[in-house]
């Protein structure tokens, strides 16, 4: 007697959604946007990797190029069907239209919104293992990452509606051309429904900003495939609702929508040397390399009076007894990586700014003029200070006299004694720091 075998169990079909995202385009729409941001990003680390501040306002000023990247990914897969040959085939299909849109359209979405998400994670990664102060700055985050998503789900709309293989180029030039011209404009009603909108390393959001940037994004594609797929259209008042009101809270906000940076105006200085040294609170972690950078002017400047209270790090010019710190923003010039760089550059500068760099040029004798070059050589000599010399020694009868006071001025200061020559950097400083030129001494 033959026993009849246990019928096999069903198998289970895997689910449309879960094929689309594992397979085809999606995954490579994703590493499209890694691959192209991260590149962009890396080309241009010297400004921003070792700045938290910066590297946000870096990845966000990204979405000038990932929206109409993933605008045109979406695009593309919303042509699909059509380049197929299979529309009719798909429209066979048991499953609604707006369940069958969804299931093409979402997995680009996803993976798009993870591609800009796994850069930025990166990017993150990479300012950790060099900051120099601060903290990672996420405001912006969640807006920017919907705001992918729903470039995605708006250029698979227009790859349904337009007949064409150049719909998906089309959409990311024309995208890129709206941002690009919102980006420019800075200011204005619309430039504010830019979700590139520049937000500069000593801005800050508002805490709202990138919900609302949500409902401007998401609803108006939100509302596109309502509008296009779903049976009652009438839904798509709803998302569309949201955005309008979005957008006008954006417009009506304006300016208002970003504030300066507390941490931006605070100092933490080094009081140990006189002049103090001062760097910007937003990384304090550089300040002993910045005072390590100035240790041979300060510890030449001992006993030296008349000379400013400080160096001071902050933007515009600078208050009553101090000096301007030569500027340590924007990265990639004095500071790449976490790391002060050029720091005989960078000490001849700040020797320039203790000498009333700001007084009238008409007034600068060459007696003047030579005092300058002297303190300079003795307290930071220009990196290029060489260059200059042998250029005049190679000039005319003019030059070469000039180079030879010069020298010889060089002489005098570096050969005085260590009493007199206090006492010489500080008429000199007195008489710079108040543009009072007549009185700066002869050597």
């Amino acid at each position: 007697m033959t026993v009849a075998a246990a019928p096999k169990a069903a198998v289970r079909a895997p689910h449309p959604l879960r094929a689309e995202t594992v397979r085809g385009f999606a995954p490579f729409a994703g590493a499209a946007v890694t691959l192209t941001l991260g590149a962009m990003l890396a080309a241009s680390s010297a400004r921003w990797q070792g700045g938290w501040a910066e590297t946000a306002a870096e990845v966000h000023g990204a979405l000038l190029i990932s929206v109409p990247l993933a605008a045109a990914a979406g695009c593309w897969q919303g042509g699909r069907e059509r380049r197929r040959g299979t529309e009719e085939l798909w429209r066979t299909v048991v499953r609604t239209p707006l369940v069958r849109f969804l299931a093409s359209a979402l997995p680009v979405a996803l993976w798009v919104a993870a591609g800009y998400l796994v850069t930025v994670g990166l990017a993150l990664l990479a300012t950790w293992s060099c900051a120099r102060g601060d903290g990672p700055r996420l405001a912006l985050l969640p807006g920017d990452t919907v705001t992918m998503a729903a470039a995605a789900l708006t250029g698979h709309v227009v790859g349904r509606v337009v007949p064409t293989r150049l719909a998906a180029p089309l959409l990311a030039m024309a995208g890129y051309v709206v941002l690009g011209t919102l980006t420019a404009a800075h200011s204005g009603g619309a430039s504010f429904l830019n979700p590139a909108l520049p937000v500069a390393a000593t801005e800050v959001p508002v805490w709202w900003l990138p919900w609302v940037t949500t409902g401007w994004t998401g609803g108006l594609a939100l509302a596109a495939g309502l509008a296009y797929a779903a049976r009652r259209r009438v839904t798509a008042v709803l998302p569309l609702a949201a955005a309008v009101a979005a957008g006008a809270l954006l417009v009506q906000t304006g300016d208002g929508l970003l504030h300066a940076d507390p941490l931006a105006r605070r100092q933490v200085c080094d009081t140990s040397v006189a002049p103090a040294v001062c760097v910007n609170a937003r990384y304090p972690d550089l300040l002993p390399q910045v005072t390590s950078a100035l240790s041979g002017v300060t510890g030449k400047l001992e006993g030296v009076r008349n000379l400013p209270v400080r160096w001071a790090d902050r933007a515009g010019r600078p208050r009553a007894h101090e000096a301007q710190l030569p500027m340590l923003t924007p990265l990639g010039w004095y500071v790449v990586r976490g790391r002060l760089i050029e720091r005989e550059e960078f000490a001849w500068e700040a020797v320039q700014m203790l000498s009333g760099s700001d007084c009238p040029p008409e007034e600068l004798t060459d007696r003047v003029l030579v005092a300058d070059d002297a303190v300079s050589s003795y307290l930071a000599p220009s990196p290029l200070q060489k260059e200059i010399d042998r250029d005049d020694a190679e000039g005319d009868a003019a030059q070469r006299a000039q180079l030879r006071e010069r020298r010889a001025a060089r002489a005098r200061l570096a050969g005085m004694g260590a009493r007199e020559r206090r006492e010489w950097l500080s008429a000199y400083f007195a008489a710079r720091g108040d543009c009072g030129v007549k009185g700066v001494p002869s050597l």
